[in-house]
């Protein structure tokens, strides 16, 4: 069985599979509530699933920290 998205095309966005997995948690319990979703018409029928689908559009992303020098 295959799953889409595959981690190779959302590594490509976001490096870590750590990352990855926390981002697209926190953002599946934030849809369970808010029920609103970045993209239109999603494949997955799960809330992580369509976190993982927003991370594959470039719709969620990790902000990344500037250096303080």
């Amino acid at each position: 069985m295959m799953l889409e998205p595959s981690i190779d095309e959302l590594q490509e966005k976001i490096k870590s599979k750590y990352t990855l997995v926390t981002l697209s948690a926190r953002r599946a319990r934030e849809m369970r509530h808010a029920k609103d979703m970045l993209i239109e018409n999603p494949k997955s029928h799960k809330l992580v699933g369509v976190a993982l689908e927003e991370i594959l559009a470039e719709k969620l992303f990790v902000k990344e920290e500037e250096d303080s020098k």
